[in-house]
C-alpha cells in the first residue's frame, strides 16, 4: 500500500516506522510548524500514577510505555525511576494506594518504596520533602526518539517531503510548492493542527492547542545522568539529563496557536521549580522551549478513521512522549486494515 503520513512528530514518525516494517510505501510530510509538541516535550514515562478514573486513557499510556521495549535501542530511553514528592507525607498516601492496586497488572513499575532523603537521589531538591520512589519510570528525549524512528523508516524506503500539507475532500494530499501525493490511505498526525488539516473532509475534530513553556538549566560539574524524574503532587516536574542538564516545566496555557516564550511563563516555571529544588538557584539557564500540546475537547485522544481513506491520530496532550510511538502503531494498523492491538472504541470521533 501507498500511505502518506502528515506530521513528523513522534506519532507520525512512529506510524511511518511501523508502516515500513510492514512493507508499505510511505511518504512523510513535514510541515515544520513552530510550537510542535514533540520537540519541546520533557520526556516523562510514568503511566501508573495518572488516569485513575479513566481506564481507557490509562491502558493507552500503559501500553505506550511498554512499547518502548520493542523500539530500536538508540531512541533515547533511560530507566531512571521517579520520585513522587510532597511536603506532607500524608499527601503521598493516595498515590501509594493507586500504585499498590495497579502493581499486579503492571509489575514493571518496580517495587515502590519510601525514600527518607530524596535529595540524596536528586541533589537540588529541598531536603525537607518526603518521597516515594517508582523505580520503573523512564525518561526519553523526544527529539532523539522521533529522529531515530524517522531514520529507520527512511532506511526502509520512506521518503520525507518538507512543506505544509493540505487534504482534498477525496483524501489526496497536496504539499506547498505544488507536489500532489496520491496514496491508498492517509494518516493525519499533525498534533494540534490535525483538525485544520482534516477540515476539507467535512469532519469537525474538536482538537485545540494547550501551550507549555519549559526551562532547561545546567548545573556545571553535576553528574545528572541517573537522577530520577521528580513529580511533585503539586507544582512543576523536574528531569535530569546527562551533562548536568535539568528540565523544569511546564506551564498549562490555553492561548490558541501562540508558540511564544513569555516572561510570565518563564517566571512561573522558574519560581515553582526553585520552590521544589532550591539547589537550582545557581544553575545556568541554557534553553527555553515551548510546545502546543494537542488536546481533544472530549477529554480522550483521537485514534480513528475519519473517512474511507483517512485516519486521524491526535490529542495525546501531555502524554505524547509516553504513548506517541504506540499511537503511531495503532494508526498504522488502522490504515492497513489490521485488527488493532488495543480497543479503539473509546478513541473514536
Amino acid at each position: 500500500m501507498r500511505i502518506t503520513v502528515i506530521g513528523s512528530g513522534i506519532v507520525g514518525a512512529g506510524a511511518a516506522y511501523h508502516l515500513t516494517l510492514r512493507g508499505a510505501e510511505v511518504t512523510v510530510v513535514d510541515g515544520g510548524r513552530a510550537g510542535e509538541a514533540t520537540a519541546a516535550g520533557a520526556g516523562i514515562v510514568c503511566p501508573w500514577v495518572d488516569h485513575e478514573d479513566d481506564d481507557a486513557w490509562y491502558r493507552l499510556t500503559l501500553e505506550g510505555a511498554r512499547h518502548y521495549a520493542v523500539l530500536p535501542e538508540s531512541v533515547g530511553h533511560a530507566r531512571v525511576g521517579a520520585l513522587l514528592v510532597a511536603e506532607d507525607p500524608a499527601e503521598l498516601e493516595p498515590v501509594r494506594a493507586l500504585l499498590a492496586a495497579r502493581y499486579a497488572e503492571a509489575p514493571e513499575m518496580g517495587e515502590v518504596r519510601q525514600v527518607a532523603r530524596p535529595s540524596e537521589l536528586f541533589p537540588p531538591l529541598d531536603p525537607k520533602l518526603s518521597a516515594l520512589l517508582v523505580p520503573g519510570a523512564a525518561r526519553v528525549d523526544g527529539r532523539v526518539v522521533r529522529d531515530g524512528l524517522l531514520r529507520s523508516a527512511v532506511q526502509r524506503g520512506a521518503t520525507v517531503h518538507e512543506g505544509a500539507a493540505s487534504l482534498t475532500g477525496d483524501g489526496v494530499v497536496t504539499v506547498s510548492g505544488g507536489a500532489r501525493l496520491e496514496a491508498d490511505a492517509v494518516i493525519v498526525a499533525a498534533g494540534a493542527w490535525t483538525g485544520q488539516v482534516c477540515g476539507p473532509l467535512g469532519v469537525d475534530l474538536p482538537v485545540f492547542p494547550r501551550r507549555g513553556q519549559i526551562v532547561h538549566a545546567t548545573l556545571e560539574g553535576a553528574d545528572s545522568s541517573a537522577w530520577p524524574i521528580v513529580l511533585p503532587r503539586r507544582g512543576p516536574y523536574l528531569l535530569g539529563f546527562p551533562g548536568g542538564r535539568v528540565v523544569v516545566g511546564a506551564t498549562v496555557e490555553e492561548v490558541g496557536f501562540d508558540p511564544r516564550i513569555t516572561v510570565a511563563g518563564l517566571n512561573e516555571v522558574v519560581a515553582a521549580g526553585l520552590a521544589v529544588a532550591p539547589g537550582l538557584a545557581g544553575a545556568t539557564l541554557t534553553e527555553t522551549r515551548v510546545g502546543l500540546r494537542p488536546v481533544m475537547a472530549t477529554g480522550r485522544p483521537l485514534i480513528a478513521r475519519v473517512s474511507d481513506r483517512v485516519v486521524a491520530v491526535t490529542g495525546l496532550s501531555a502524554y505524547g512522549l509516553t504513548a506517541g510511538p504506540f499511537a503511531g502503531l495503532l494508526a498504522a494498523g488502522l490504515a492497513l486494515g489490521e485488527k488493532p492491538a488495543l480497543d479503539l472504541a473509546p478513541f473514536a470521533v
